[in-house]
């Protein structure tokens, strides 16, 4: 899947599990050039992240309810309401972004 932002297309990968949930990003030095969904998920924790992420929040059918720029290491996003999903990208990606408006996605096999 991908993530199209002001033209821009972002590669998103599905987490699922557990486990992958914790090590998402902890401890990963790297810049992130890929963004990240956690579906079925409604708070977030970015404890032990060792980099700067953009935040996006938003139901099943993809409105952003809920955004989070340029979010540090050390924090958590407590229970939202309504919250479906949750989009960890790249920092400065959601300057283009809007509360209420839809995410486009790009479907690809």
């Amino acid at each position: 899947m991908k993530l199209i932002i002001n033209n821009k297309k972002i590669k998103l990968k599905k987490i699922d599990g557990f486990y992958n949930r914790f090590k998402l990003l902890k401890f990963n030095l790297e810049k992130l050039e890929e963004g990240y969904i956690l579906s079925k998920k409604n708070y977030l924790s970015t404890y032990l992240f060792c980099q700067r992420v953009d935040i996006v929040m938003t139901d099943k059918d993809n409105k952003i309810l809920y955004l989070y720029p340029n979010l540090k290491s050390e924090k958590f996003i407590f229970f939202k309401r309504k919250v479906y999903n949750v989009y960890i990208l790249p920092l400065n990606t959601i300057k283009y972004l809007e509360k209420g408006k839809l995410l486009k996605i790009e479907k690809t096999d």
